[in-house]
């Protein structure tokens, strides 16, 4: 096992929905995410100072082509592996939350000790749902089978049901709810850290573009802060979904494209760390 902090960050798009329940669509979120990352409506620079359109800041492996179940897992999990071996740090663009688990496969192949930043309305850590062991509502309960990580703190969440909860206390998941987030509970990570973002985290008056929308979420300010007072070195990091279906105005694809920009300025401003 090999570890390493450091790396360019690097946008990785795995435009996958295949195991979307309700409504698909996140799939195309890659480009749209781009779009909206480059667009001249803003300027390359984060809020912390670095300018992510100098040479070398931001690297852009493309998108993987996937098709769907065990295949698709296979390539995800190979491709962010290159991708770190190549000396580069993801910033994945889903795609639907199932991705995470095989980017987090790769990953932890390079880092002994692992803690996940986990924003989402819901906890993603059922058995199994609608029959599906790998479906967008189960990739955390499989990283903790095969204990991929050392910690899984998730914040946002307001959506748990009884076998849900179970979960959590079953793998000792650090849950702060939105009660909990309210009354002042904050993460804190002990170890190296892979960040994912769900965008139904956020309440949905900030990103409406997403399959299923919750009331009584984060705002990006909130987030953001949380992001950019991260202390561990952030090894990797994904932004899922998105559904540019249901994005008419582009809303929900200027946050991801803030949420890239932060991620990326903070692995720069922390390398070495």
């Amino acid at each position: 096992m090999l570890t390493t902090h450091g790396g360019t960050p690097t946008l990785l798009g795995l435009p996958y929905d295949g195991s979307s329940s309700f409504r698909k669509g996140p799939a195309g979120a890659p480009p749209v995410i781009r779009q909206a990352l480059h667009s001249p409506a803003g300027n390359p620079w984060t809020e912390t100072g670095v300018d992510l359109g100098a040479d070398g800041a931001l690297g852009d492996a493309g998108d993987v082509p996937l098709t769907t179940g065990a295949d698709a897992r296979t390539k995800i999990e190979a491709s962010v592996r290159t991708l770190l071996e190549s000396g580069g740090r993801p910033i994945v663009l889903g795609g639907d939350h199932s991705i995470s688990y095989p980017v987090v496969r790769a990953v932890r192949w390079f880092h002994p000790r692992l803690s996940i930043l986990h924003f989402d309305a819901h906890p993603d850590l059922y058995p199994e749902f609608e029959g599906d062991r790998f479906s967008h509502a189960c990739p955390f309960a499989r990283v903790l089978e095969e204990k991929l990580a050392d910690q899984l703190v998730q914040v946002g969440i307001r959506t748990m049901n009884a076998i849900q909860r179970q979960q959590a206390e079953r793998f000792g998941v650090d849950v702060i709810d939105m009660r909990a987030w309210s009354a002042g509970r904050r993460p804190a990570l002990r170890n190296p850290a892979y960040i994912s973002v769900d965008l139904d985290a956020f309440d949905p008056a900030f990103a409406p573009g997403v399959s299923h929308r919750e009331p009584g979420g984060l705002t990006v300010r909130e987030v953001l802060t949380v992001l950019q007072g991260v202390r561990v070195p952030i090894v990797g990091a994904d932004v899922v979904e998105f559904n540019p279906e249901l994005d008419p105005s582009g809303v929900t694809a200027t946050v991801c494209a803030k949420l890239v920009k932060e991620l990326a300025g903070k692995m720069i401003s922390s390398a070495g760390s």
